[in-house]
């Protein structure tokens, strides 16, 4: 993948905007969801729902630092498209009769927890800290999460609407890695020297121990549903691969971090990192919901409908 041409590839995202409306909802299919999947399809699909919206609030806070029009145009365009995946999402729970009326379906308390602090501080967070993240989990959505779901799940609807999601997050990850690439310009010790002071931010430490706790409870879920653990080292290698194809991403510190959290995060066997993670993801279970944060306004924005 070569870092690509953002004025054309604005051009390709203006072109490639699709509606919920453009999907028949009502086809058939919906009855391939066998009783035995349902329960923790149910589970996945709202946990990916919620992770979409972690995702559109990641590029709603990217557009504000973006140092140029254009990076600015295309990271607004991949926060609605984002909120259209989440309500595309909404749509097939909706229609497997996951989902009542306008029911919304709740995030795990590690979501909230994760969502609660994009709110108050990712606008205040550098270029190339979110823009190094967010690779990470759009390449894990694409390459893991809705592979397998497509892998298991036999309705032609879905495997519709995620047509038109994996094209979007095609793109997005091609910018992403351009991105990447671009934060690595520059003399390494300036770079790590920068990197080592955004660490030692207090609301990104609130972050990192919001997000560690969520990546194990999820890793762990979607381990517990069937993804085999070798598509998650394939995902890792994946962003190891294409992140660090330049003499640029492999300078940029915040690759080196993310690509060596990741092969420690999805090996189970290295206690030293999973074993105070493990009980961090035990003590939130604990928090009663009266103490957890409201759900954020911009939840209004969600709908299953299929509008224009």
């Amino acid at each position: 993948m070569a870092s690509i041409d953002l004025e054309k590839m604005l051009a390709k995202i203006k072109n490639s905007q699709w509606a919920l409306a453009d999907i028949d909802w009502e086809a058939p299919g919906a009855e391939l969801i066998t009783e035995e999947q349902w329960p923790k399809l149910k589970a996945f699909m709202s946990d990916l729902m919620w992770i979409e919206h972690v995702g559109a609030r990641g590029f709603a806070a990217l557009a504000k630092v973006a140092p140029d029009d254009t990076l600015r145009e295309i990271y607004t365009y991949f926060h609605a498209e984002e909120q259209r995946h989440a309500n595309a999402e909404m749509a097939l729970m909706r229609r497997w009769g996951m989902l009542e009326g306008d029911e919304i379906p709740e995030p795990n308390i590690n979501l909230r927890l994760v969502i609660e602090w994009l709110d108050k501080y990712s606008d205040d967070m550098p270029l190339e800290t979110l823009g190094s993240v967010i690779p990470m989990l759009e390449i894990a959505l694409d390459g893991a999460l809705c592979k397998f779901l497509l892998d298991t799940v036999k309705d032609p609807v879905c495997h519709q609407a995620f047509e038109k999601i994996n094209d979007d997050e095609s793109r997005h990850l091609g910018v992403g890695f351009t991105v990447l690439e671009m934060q690595g310009h520059g003399e390494l010790y300036k770079l790590a020297i920068k990197a080592a002071g955004t660490l030692m931010r207090p609301t990104l430490i609130l972050g990192i121990l919001s997000y560690l706790p969520l990546l194990n409870k999820m890793r762990d879920n979607i381990v517990e549903m069937g993804l085999p653990e070798e598509s998650l080292y394939k995902v890792m290698k994946k962003f190891e691969t294409i992140g660090g194809r330049t003499a640029e991403g492999r300078r940029n510190p915040w690759y080196q971090i993310i690509s060596r959290h990741g092969r420690v995060m999805i090996d189970r066997t290295n206690y030293f990192y999973h074993v105070p993670v493990d009980a961090m993801v035990k003590a939130s279970s604990y928090i009663p919901k009266r103490m957890l944060p409201p759900i954020p306004t911009w939840v209004k924005e969600l709908t299953w409908n299929p509008v224009a």
